[in-house]
């Protein structure tokens, strides 16, 4: 009998939704505090691991168009991010508009997503050993060259003003003795992240799956010899899809650092963190990036705050177990 591995994670997904509801929602009795802790620091790890996997979903939604999609091994993609990172800062710090330097951001980055893939993986399309040592040479000279121009220092952006401070949610998480509730207050910029992460993901599906360039640039990764015998200019098509990958690592890099900071070493995270989504979800899936981003940044999450010993290890666990019994990935394509 086989296994539609693909439903059954959306049925699992929808169940595990559910119960994560009901334990936000509903009123603890005191045996499930005793499990579980208060209940308002269970529900805050809830939503930081979803925000957390919204950031993760914006970088890996760019690697795997790149990689899992193009089959391009670009191990510099974590550079993109951090990239993205500085260059918003100083447009942020210059102008004081906070879109503004998402907007730059994003377009430099696409810029230099562009120029990577006419001047290095054009000349090496399909050589993925050559494509690994190339890009990681590049991710460790942009490296330097980053810390020789912003320092080792930390930076944060400030997001806009109306993103300022908490909203309360209609989360109760405790009934004082005089019967009055008390409702949870999160941070309005990460329920922010979680919206825009959102809106990019349904985005990113509607564009590869319901427009006509979603369906060349899949055409093109699949037989690009009949796409470019049809008259579409293949190399235009992988341009476009890379720079728009980089841009997405780029915008990130603002989110990212508007909501956590900016500094070296960060490449380094997103990269591996872009690699355990792309493996978990399946090659060349946005919807298994969003899967996969949302199970990685609860671990994380979970991990760091019930498990931080071993909450590290929690990520890798989760991967050695996709890897066991689903080798393409929760969405992946069966060969």
């Amino acid at each position: 009998m086989k296994v539609d591995y693909q439903r059954l994670t959306i049925v699992l997904a929808i169940l595990f939704g559910l119960g994560l509801a009901w334990l936000c929602i509903d009123i603890w009795p005191d045996w499930l505090t005793g499990i579980l802790g208060r209940k308002k620091t269970f529900v805050s790890t809830i939503l930081s691991g979803l925000t957390l996997g919204g950031i993760y979903f914006l970088v890996a939604s760019g690697f795997t168009l790149v990689f899992g999609l193009m089959r391009n091994v670009n191990l510099a993609h974590g550079t993109m991010y951090l990239l993205g990172g500085y260059i918003g800062y100083e447009v942020a710090d210059r102008t004081g508009n906070w879109y503004f330097a998402a907007c730059v951001a994003f377009l430099a980055v696409a810029m230099c997503g562009a120029l990577l893939q006419v001047l290095v993986f054009r000349r090496m399309q399909g050589d993925d050993l050559r494509q690994t040592l190339v890009t990681i040479g590049i991710s460790i000279i942009a490296a330097d060259q980053m810390l020789a121009f912003w320092s080792g220092n930390t930076y944060q952006f400030q997001p806009p003003e109306w993103l300022y401070g908490a909203v309360q949610l209609p989360i109760i998480t405790t009934v004082k003795s005089s019967g009055a509730e008390v409702f949870l207050k999160f941070p309005s910029y990460r329920l922010f992240v979680l919206g825009i992460a959102i809106t990019i993901g349904i985005g990113l599906w509607l564009l590869l799956h319901k427009t006509r360039i979603g369906m060349m640039i899949r055409a093109g990764v699949d037989d690009p010899e009949m796409l470019q015998a049809s008259g579409i200019n293949v190399n235009l098509i992988f341009v476009l899809v890379f720079s728009i990958g980089a841009g997405l690592a780029g915008f990130a890099g603002v989110i990212g650092g508007s909501a956590l900071s900016i500094a070296p070493g960060e490449d380094i995270r997103y990269l591996m963190a872009s690699l355990v989504v792309v493996i978990v979800g399946g090659m060349g899936s946005v919807t298994g990036a969003a899967f996969g981003a949302i199970i990685i940044g609860l671990a994380e999450q979970i991990g760091l705050v019930y498990f931080p010993t071993y909450g590290v290890v929690l990520t890798f666990l989760i991967m050695i177990g996709v890897l066991a019994f689903r080798p393409q990935g929760l969405f992946g394509k069966e060969k």
